[in-house]
């Protein structure tokens, strides 16, 4: 249980990153928020994953979920930015 947890937070803190880098602007949050920014956003992007492609799709070799995680964590970071506002 403790693993998974922490596997959460990894993998949610190396989506949030990615989410920063890619969507330009000043995000004054510290890196737990950074997971928690990756983290729903996989959520989320697992979701809409599986509303569009199939339960096990993939686009040639790769399967869309880190894709779709950091299209998500891009979508969650657009909307703190815009609620903070």
């Amino acid at each position: 249980m403790l693993f998974e947890i922490l596997s959460w937070l990894l993998v949610g803190l190396i989506v949030g990153l990615i989410a920063r880098l890619l969507l330009p602007g000043r995000d004054p949050m510290g890196l737990f928020a950074t997971s928690l920014v990756g983290i729903a956003g996989a959520i989320i992007g697992g979701f809409l994953s599986r509303l569009i492609f199939q339960h096990n799709a993939t686009i040639g070799f790769v399967r869309p979920g880190w894709i779709v995680s950091i299209l998500g964590a891009i979508l969650v970071l657009f909307i703190v930015r815009i609620t903070r506002r």
